[in-house]
């Protein structure tokens, strides 16, 4: 009985020490990360439109964390026309027969539309004011004390040229990256590898990035913007991203693919592991900067929405465009 208790006791250590070195509740974490994996795959399975309406979706709950984010520090995008605005590019580029150039007319009239906006302020009840102090009741005050809007004067008053730029930020961070995505879809005749491809090889190459900074982690890569990412958890990522991209290729192309282009899930695993770690640290700066821990707190494990795309979407341009290049 003592051994049994003892075995527990080390067991929950380790698993507290893993939860340090990544800075995730890891059980949570695998738990929805089992649960989205079943989520897309099952839309994949149904149709490829249901799929394109899941991404929609988890764009809006993106842009609303974006929204809670930006006004803890007094900075105000407008999310209804963002909310429109992002619905249209992704279902116009795919439903469209001109799919590309579809895209950049709807970003073009987007950006401009929402510059207008922004320099206005609409409310609509109390759900933003709600959601700002759950925010800011649950943030860290070492973060917030380090956090560039920490000033001595209080509240601080933004021009509207501030609120015109993040909003134009967050055009082109959500909805324009995520159009690559639908972009993938109806190119080559591949859909549901390409779907695969662009959203579960970030997410693999994540998982090793964790993985291989937990447990090998001991050369910092970026102490000031990230402290737990590591340059072996880099390798991580690389590797893991490599592997899954061979998996991908090896279900999907015949043999006559793999002898001209056996060297493009090298080149995938490689851009994948760099961009989608890059990813990572532009959201982990944003965060710095404002003076939160994670963009929301959707999802269980691994904060917001926004923490589990971030690396999904900067990955996106590159995978979707060397997919197209080499015509796979």
């Amino acid at each position: 009985m003592e051994h049994n208790d003892q075995l527990h006791v080390e067991a929950e250590e380790a698993l507290a020490n893993i939860n340090k070195k990544t800075g995730r509740n890891m059980p949570q974490a695998v738990a929805t990360g089992a649960v989205l994996v079943i989520i897309i795959l099952a839309s994949l399975l149904i149709r490829i439109d249901v799929f394109v309406l899941l991404i929609v979706v988890f764009m809006v709950l993106a842009l609303w964390e974006l929204r809670v984010d930006f006004a803890t520090v007094g900075l105000h995008i407008p999310v209804v026309a963002l909310w429109l605005c992002s619905a249209a590019i992704l279902l116009g580029t795919y439903y469209s027969p001109y799919h590309f150039g579809t895209m950049a007319l709807l970003t073009m009239a987007t950006l401009m539309l929402v510059a207008i906006l922004a320099t206005a302020r609409f409310s609509f009840g109390n759900w933003l004011s709600l959601a700002v102090a759950s925010k800011l009741s649950s943030s860290d005050a070492a973060a917030r004390e380090q956090s560039s809007f920490n000033h001595e004067k209080g509240e601080l008053h933004h021009s509207r040229l501030s609120h015109v730029a993040v909003s134009i930020l967050t055009v082109l961070y959500i909805p324009t990256l995520a159009s690559c995505i639908v972009l993938s879809l109806v190119f080559n005749g591949h859909p549901v590898a390409h779907a695969i491809t662009l959203v579960f090889l970030p997410a693999l190459s994540d998982t090793g990035g964790l993985f291989f900074g937990a447990w090998f982690g001991k050369h910092k890569l970026s102490p000031r913007i990230s402290p737990k990412k590591s340059v072996e958890g880099l390798f991580g990522s690389i590797l893991f991203a490599m592997i899954g991209a061979f998996a991908v290729f090896f279900c999907t192309y015949d043999g006559a693919v793999w002898a001209s282009r056996w060297w493009v899930p090298i080149v995938m695993g490689v851009l994948t592991g760099v961009a989608g770690t890059f990813g990572d640290l532009c959201a982990s700066m944003l965060k710095r900067d404002i003076g939160i821990k994670d963009m929301g707190h959707l999802l269980k494990g691994h904060g917001g929405v926004m923490d589990r795309v971030d690396s999904i979407l900067m990955c996106t341009p590159f995978l979707a465009g060397l997919l197209w290049i080499v015509g796979m």
